[in-house]
């Protein structure tokens, strides 16, 4: 980050002074706002990622499942 100097014409006017300050809040607060809007972004991302991982899990666990109850079917039927 850069140090913001005052300007000599700042130095000599308080009103100048507190105008720069307000351009200066402003832009600061825009900037938190961004950041925070995309935060915001990454977690709702990183939430629907885990959803759709938890599915392909839940998925998966029930194939195999599926497939051992099967297999275990034959084996029975074969004796």
């Amino acid at each position: 980050m850069s140090d913001i100097e005052p300007t000599a014409l700042e130095r000599s006017s308080l009103e100048a002074h507190v105008d720069l300050c307000a351009l200066r809040y402003k832009n600061l607060n825009d900037r938190i706002t961004t950041v925070e809007n995309t935060l915001t972004n990454i977690r709702k991302d990183i939430k629907d990622g885990q959803m759709s991982l938890t599915k392909v899990l839940i998925g998966t666990a029930g194939t195999v499942v599926a497939g051992l109850l099967s297999t275990i079917v034959v084996i029975i039927v074969n004796f």
